[in-house]
C-alpha cells in the first residue's frame, strides 16, 4: 500500500513514510492510494480473534511494508495490561437495539488511548525502516484528551520529544492536570491563550513555516504529528468498528451480513472518519450519525454542503468537540471527490481565505447517502446523563450523552430501529464535574472535582479509573503559558535552537 497527499503535492510513498512525517509538505494529509475491500468470509473469521488478533488483521492491510511480526510486537505491545479491560473495547447492551462500545478503559481514560498507545511503536518502527537519523519532534494540538494520550503514549520513547498544546481554559480540570503533571524527559505541555483552533491552526503553521524547519533540521530534528491528520493515528481506529461488529456477531444481537448503525461523538472528524473508512472496505454499515455539540458546523455541512466556520465559538461540556475546523473532513472530500487534490486545494484556501467552502452536489449527495447528522445543547446532555442513568443504571460522559441525544433524535426523525452502537469516547470519571451535577445535583453543590470523584465512585458503584487517583496530589511539571502567535517561539526555545 502506498500513499499520496490530499492536496497532490507527495504521492507514492510508503506508509512508514507517512507515519513519520504526519503531514505532507504541501499541507495535506496523507490517504491509502488503493482501496482496500473485505468480503463476509473476513469479517465472519474475526469473531473468534481477541482484539489483538482483529487489529494485527486489519492493520496488516493498510501497512504492508510492516512484517506481520512487527505489527503483532506493536499491537501486543499497546493494548496489555495498561488497558483495564481484558477485553481492550467491551461492548455494552443497553437494549435490544443498542450498544456502548468502550472505547474509555486505556490509560488515560479516553479513546484516543486507541491510537495513541500503538502510534509510538509505529514511530519507532518508521524511523528504523526509512533510516531516519534526525529526532522526531511530536507537535500536538488537544482540545483535550488527545493531549495527554500522546504524552503518555510518547513519554521517554527514543528519539522523539513530544510537546502539546492545549486552549488555556478550554479543557477540563482532569484534562488539564493529566497533561502538566506529566512525567518524562522528552514531555512538554504548553497552554494557549485561545480555543482549540487557534491552537490547532498554530502548529499547522509551524509544520508550514520553513525557516523553522530548516532552523530544526539544521540541529538534528525532524516535525511530526500525533493528532489525528497522522495515518498511523487514524488506521488504528478503523480496527474498533470491525472489533463491534464481530463483537454483535459473537452474542448474537444480529446475524452475518446485517447492516448497523455508529453513533459517533465528533469534532476533529477523525473518529467517525475511520468508520467511514470500515464502511468503504465493505463492513456492513447502513448509517453512520454523526454527533455533534453546540459547535455544530459538522451539522449544518451534511446538511447542506457548505462548511462555515464563520459562527460563535462555544464553550461547552463536551470541550474535546469545541472544534469548529475539523481537519479529518479533508481526507473524507478528497476520497468522494474521485481523488481530485485541485478540488480540494481550492476547498481549504477558500476556507482559510473566506472562512467557508460549499462542495459540489455529487459529493453532498454522496455524503447525505451514507451519513445523518444532528447536535445537542448542554441543558440536553445534561438531561440524557440524567435520564439514561435512571432507565439502565449506565453513566455516560458528557461526550457519550451528545451521541446518545442525537441517536435518540434519529430515531425520532427516521424511526429506524436497525442495530445500532453508540461509540462511548470517556469515562464518566474524565468530566466527572458536569456528570456528578447531573445525577446528584444537591449533593455535589460545593464540592471540587476530586470530591467529585469519590461522589461519583460511590454513588453508582463504579471504580474511579487508576489514572485518576490521586491527580491533584501530582507534581505540576508543565508551567508554560502562551499566546497563540508565540508558539513557533515556544518549539524553539524547547529545542534549543
Amino acid at each position: 500500500m502506498r500513499y499520496k497527499s490530499t492536496r497532490g503535492g507527495l504521492f507514492d510513498i510508503a506508509s512508514a513514510e507517512a507515519i513519520k512525517m504526519g503531514i505532507a509538505p504541501d499541507g495535506g494529509l496523507f490517504v491509502p492510494g488503493e482501496k482496500v475491500s473485505i468480503d463476509k468470509v473476513f469479517i465472519d473469521g474475526l469473531v473468534n480473534d481477541n482484539y489483538r488478533e482483529r487489529a494485527e488483521k486489519i492493520l496488516s492491510f493498510f501497512l504492508t511494508d510492516f512484517e506481520r511480526e512487527e505489527l503483532r510486537e506493536c499491537v501486543t505491545k499497546a493494548y496489555g495490561d495498561n488497558f483495564s479491560s481484558p477485553d481492550v473495547v467491551p461492548l455494552v447492551r443497553l437494549h435490544e437495539h443498542l450498544h456502548m462500545l468502550e472505547l474509555w478503559h486505556g490509560p488515560t481514560c479516553a479513546f484516543k488511548d486507541m491510537a495513541l498507545q500503538i502510534l509510538p511503536h509505529f514511530m519507532v518502527k518508521a524511523i528504523e525502516k526509512t533510516g531516519e537519523k534526525a529526532d522526531i519532534v511530536i507537535l500536538v494540538a488537544t482540545s483535550g484528551d488527545t493531549g495527554k494520550a500522546a504524552l503518555e503514549g510518547f513519554a521517554d520513547v527514543d528519539g522523539t520529544h513530544i510537546i502539546v498544546f492545549y486552549p488555556n481554559g478550554g479543557v477540563s480540570e482532569v484534562q488539564r492536570l493529566q497533561m502538566v503533571t506529566q512525567t518524562g524527559r522528552n514531555t512538554n505541555a504548553v497552554a494557549v491563550n485561545g480555543n482549540f483552533d487557534d491552537t490547532q491552526t498554530g502548529v499547522k503553521r509551524i509544520f508550514n513555516d520553513e525557516g523553522i524547519c530548516k532552523a530544526i533540521e539544521e540541529k538534528g530534528y525532524r516535525f511530526s504529528s500525533a493528532n489525528s491528520i497522522n495515518w498511523g493515528r487514524l488506521v488504528p481506529q478503523i480496527v474498533y468498528y470491525f472489533s463491534a461488529y464481530a463483537e454483535l456477531l459473537k452474542n448474537k444481537s444480529i446475524r452475518s451480513g446485517d447492516k448497523i448503525n455508529f453513533v459517533v461523538p465528533t469534532g476533529n472528524f477523525g473518529n467517525i472518519l475511520a468508520a467511514w473508512y470500515a464502511m468503504s472496505m465493505g463492513l456492513p454499515v447502513n448509517r453512520l450519525i454523526c454527533a455533534s455539540n453546540e459547535n455544530n458546523v459538522l451539522t449544518d455541512f451534511i446538511i447542506s454542503g457548505t462548511y462555515d466556520r464563520r459562527r460563535e465559538f462555544h464553550k461547552t461540556l463536551s470541550p474535546s468537540m469545541d472544534i469548529l475546523i475539523s481537519s479529518n473532513l479533508e481526507r473524507l472530500l478528497y476520497e468522494l471527490s474521485g481523488k481530485d487534490s485541485g478540488l480540494i486545494r481550492g476547498y481549504m484556501n477558500d476556507l482559510i481565505e473566506k472562512g467557508f467552502y460549499t462542495v459540489n452536489d455529487s459529493i453532498r449527495e454522496q455524503i447525505q447517502s451514507k451519513f445523518w447528522a444532528g447536535f445537542s445543547s448542554d441543558r440536553e446532555t445534561i438531561e440524557c446523563i440524567r435520564s439514561v442513568y435512571q432507565d439502565y443504571g449506565y453513566v455516560l460522559d458528557t461526550h457519550t450523552a451528545v451521541a446518545m441525544d442525537v441517536y435518540d433524535k434519529y430515531v425520532i426523525y427516521t424511526g429506524d430501529l436497525t442495530p445500532t452502537v453508540i461509540v462511548s469516547t470517556a469515562s464518566p470519571f474524565k468530566f466527572n464535574q458536569s456528570v456528578a451535577k447531573a445525577l446528584f445535583e444537591d449533593e455535589a453543590e460545593g464540592l471540587d472535582e476530586f470530591e467529585l470523584l469519590k461522589l461519583l465512585s460511590e454513588k453508582t458503584g463504579w471504580e474511579i479509573p487508576v489514572g485518576l487517583k490521586d491527580l491533584d496530589k501530582r507534581e505540576i511539571i508543565h508551567k508554560t503559558v502562551c499566546d497563540k502567535d508565540k508558539m513557533g517561539d515556544i518549539v524553539m526555545h524547547f529545542l534549543n535552537v
